[in-house]
Formats: structure tokens, C-alpha cells, sequence
């Protein structure tokens, strides 16, 4: 058959080249016609002639946020981002369905139990997966299931484990949904106004705040926000993401308070509990000894164990926001941040900021002998043995070990571990003082544990 073919597809391919035209064009005809051609389609593409064949197939992307004046649109946008949220809402489990779950997930354990620990094989996972529902399809995947497989020898994960894991994802969904609510740009991030609200209407849902008064609300909502926007909005544009405040301990900590059983120490440590909030407010109140409202830089300068160097706190007052050269209570909680949290890189940022004078990025010699110096005579004026400069900014140099062994940046502060201790070193007595006598105060605590244990026995 192969054979009769091939003459047959020989002759159409020579019937086809002879009825092909002949091109008796010259060469400059040809290139001629090329050059036409060519600005044809370059003027095309410089025009936009073909713009609308060539973008047909590229979505949208941005829209443009409709402008004050635009009342209509503005409502629009409001409607369609409310529905938005409600159908985002109708696609969570709600209790009955999370319940429903749980039972599923009891019924299709597989055995021996891991410790006290319920199992669950894949085959019996995907089997649930079935009979859970639509809603639930998204938990039950082979990546999902993956991430939660340990050491298991028959390769099972704990159901316990799993259904936490739903939990929090369908907690995460449900706050990001409430936290957009408050997003009135809808942009997805925060403004300072937007979580003020968000935390004000959250209060009478935290059983931990039932003891407040409501003439005190607006000083919580100051206390609390600020922790927010100082850890999360570093460069101070004024609105935090919405991911960011997810994906932070903070909201936890917050939410905490709704444990009506919350444990002294655990309110003690949150900064977001009645006894700290009443704690800072009221240290701002004590030192606050004129009454008017705001701390000077002589009232600051009692804050803690008194001893912050009086170079340090001009730096305070000529960096941070004033009015008529006294701080507000805001700009005090950014301070008290800073030096509860020295550990941080948002604290460390804080303090690096004030204690780099000229603006250059980084700490020099000169600087660390500027701040030093007012360690010196604070230690002069109490009497105590001198210490010299020189063996400090060794042991400084020794502790951040900065690129450059000049200079030492933020990023080394931070990547060094020792940002707390060299801040403390520069601006506090008592930080210093601890920091010399660190041995002491080991030694001390050492034989407190040995003299504790000889009692016990």
C-alpha cells in the first residue's frame, strides 16, 4: 500500500512546485517592499494601532479607588466588599460542622493508639475527607496531610493534631474577615483609627477586662494599639497589613483575655491585660508631677530606677514628638516599648536611632565615647570605681564584632544578639552596672539555688 502511495505524493509535490509563481522580482524590489513593510508595522506599533488586539487577553489589575467627592462609587465599593465578607464568612465550618468533624475523624481511627494519642491512617483520612463535605476539601490533601506526618511507624498522624490544625486555620480565616471589616480603604492593611475601633468594640467580649472603667477605655485602646504599630509599622507610614497582624503573637495575646481562669503571672507578662495597662498608665501618671498631662524631660528622667544618663533623654526629647518640649502619652508607651523590648529589632531600632547623633547609618568611637562619658560622671557623682572608655568600647567591639571593625550598624546590633546589653551599656547606669557586676550576680544567684537545695534536703 506504502508503495502505490509514494508515486502519487511524488506527482502532487511536482504539480504544486510548478504552479508556484515565480518571483521575477530584482533584489531592490524585494528589499524595496521589506522596507515598506517594515514601516508599516513600526509605525503601527509606535501608534497603538494594534493595542487593543495585542492587551485583549490581559486581565485587569488595578482599579482605581474612587475620589472623596464620589459618593455613589464610595457606597458601591462599601456594598460589594460587605457581600465579599459575608460569602468569605458562609465558606468557614461553623461549630455544628467543626462538631461533625471531630466525630468523623473519632469513628475512622486506625490503631494501636500512639501514646494517649487517637490515629489516623491516609487511606482513612481521605475516606473522611469524602464524607465531610465541600467545605472541608481543603484540609484534607496530600500536603496537608504531609505536614503533620512524624515519626509514626505506620505512617498515621494524630487526629488530635489535625483537627487543631483545622481549628486554627478556620480561627485565622474568621479573624482576618473581622479585621477587614475595620479596613475602610479596603486596601488590606490597618490605619492607627481603624484598629482603634476594632479594639474598642472588641473590649466587652474579654471577660479578662471586665473590671475597667469606661472612662479609662481610651487609654487602653491607646495602650494596646501602640504595641501594634510600634513592632509592626517600623518605618512609621501609619497602617499595618492585615497578614502582619495575623501572623504576629500579639493578636493571641490580646484574645487571651477572653480565658475567664487566665492566671495571675500570664496577665502579669500581657501587655494587653488590665493589671499592665493600669501599671504603665499609672507610672506615666506618677511621673507626671506637675499634673498637666505631659512629661517633661526632668519628669522622664525619674522613669525606672532613675538612672537614664541626661544625654541619652536630651536625644529622647529632640528626636521623638513633642509639644512645647514635653512627650504625650503615646510617644511615652513608644519609649517604654523600646526599653521593655531591648531585645527586639523594633526596641533596638528605637534606641539605635537615637544614639547614631549625626544621622550616618552606624556607631563610631566618638559616639560611644559621647554617651559613655555621661555613664562616666553619673558613676563619679555616686562614688563608684572608674571605668575607662577605652576598655569598654573593646569589649563592645568584642561583643557586636561589626563588618567593619570601625563602625557598627543596626544590622549588627540585631545580628549579634547584644544589642540589649551594649544599649544598656551607653544609656543606663543600672544597665551598666549590671553588666559589670555580671559575675557577681551569677555567683549570687548560683548560691542561692545551692543554699535553697541544702534547706530542702
Amino acid at each position: 500500500m506504502a508503495k502505490d502511495q509514494q508515486p502519487q505524493w511524488a506527482d502532487v509535490l511536482k504539480r504544486r512546485l510548478a504552479n508556484t509563481k515565480k518571483d521575477d522580482r530584482s533584489d531592490e524590489e524585494k528589499k524595496a517592499e521589506e522596507t515598506e513593510l517594515f514601516t508599516k508595522y513600526y509605525t503601527d506599533w509606535k501608534e497603538g494601532g494594534d493595542k487593543d488586539k495585542s492587551y485583549k487577553n490581559i486581565p485587569r489589575f488595578y482599579y482605581k479607588l474612587p475620589a472623596e467627592d464620589e459618593v455613589l462609587l464610595q457606597k458601591l465599593r462599601e456594598e460589594s466588599r460587605a457581600v465579599f465578607l459575608q460569602r468569605k464568612s458562609r465558606e468557614l465550618l461553623d461549630n455544628e460542622e467543626l462538631q461533625n468533624l471531630w466525630f468523623l475523624l473519632d469513628k475512622h481511627q486506625v490503631p494501636p493508639v500512639s501514646g494517649e494519642e487517637a490515629m489516623i491512617s491516609y487511606e482513612a483520612y481521605l475516606l473522611v475527607g469524602e464524607k465531610a463535605g465541600p467545605k472541608c476539601k481543603k484540609f484534607f490533601t496530600a500536603r496537608v496531610y504531609s505536614k503533620l506526618l512524624l515519626s509514626d511507624p505506620y505512617g498515621r498522624i494524630s487526629i488530635m493534631q489535625f483537627f487543631n490544625y483545622v481549628m486554627r486555620k478556620v480561627w485565622l480565616h474568621q479573624t482576618r474577615i473581622g479585621l477587614s471589616l475595620y479596613d475602610v480603604a479596603g486596601q488590606g492593611h490597618l490605619r492607627e483609627s481603624d484598629l482603634e475601633n476594632y479594639i474598642l468594640e472588641l473590649i466587652p467580649t474579654l471577660p479578662q477586662l471586665d473590671g475597667l472603667e469606661k472612662s479609662f477605655y481610651s487609654f487602653y485602646v491607646c495602650t494596646a494599639v501602640r504595641k501594634f504599630f510600634f513592632f509592626l509599622d517600623p518605618l512609621r507610614t501609619g497602617k499595618i497589613k492585615i497578614q502582619d497582624i495575623l501572623a504576629c503573637s500579639f493578636l493571641d495575646d490580646l484574645l487571651e483575655l477572653r480565658d475567664e481562669e487566665l492566671s495571675k503571672e500570664s496577665q502579669e507578662s500581657n501587655w494587653f491585660s488590665a493589671p499592665s495597662a493600669l501599671r504603665v498608665y499609672g507610672q506615666y501618671l506618677n511621673l507626671d508631677k506637675d499634673h498637666n498631662g505631659m512629661l517633661s524631660k526632668e519628669e522622664l528622667s525619674r522613669y525606672g530606677t532613675a538612672t537614664l544618663t541626661s544625654v541619652f533623654l536630651d536625644r529622647v526629647f529632640q528626636e521623638c514628638l513633642t509639644y512645647d518640649g514635653e512627650m504625650d502619652y503615646k510617644t511615652y508607651l513608644d519609649f517604654v516599648l523600646a526599653l521593655e523590648n531591648r531585645k527586639e529589632p523594633a526596641a533596638l531600632q528605637y534606641i539605635f536611632k537615637l544614639l547614631d547623633m549625626d544621622n550616618h547609618g552606624y556607631l563610631n568611637v566618638f559616639s560611644l565615647n559621647y554617651f559613655f562619658r555621661a555613664i562616666q560622671e553619673q558613676m563619679k557623682l555616686h562614688g563608684q570605681e572608674q571605668v575607662t572608655f577605652q576598655d569598654v568600647k573593646d569589649e563592645i567591639f568584642d561583643m557586636v564584632k561589626p563588618k567593619d571593625p570601625y563602625k557598627i550598624t543596626l544590622q549588627d546590633l540585631v545580628n549579634s544578639c547584644q544589642g540589649d546589653t551594649v544599649t544598656s551599656i551607653l544609656i543606663d547606669l543600672n544597665g551598666f552596672w549590671t553588666y559589670e557586676n555580671r559575675e557577681v550576680l551569677v555567683a549570687s544567684d548560683s548560691d542561692g539555688c545551692n543554699t535553697a537545695d541544702f534547706d530542702d534536703s
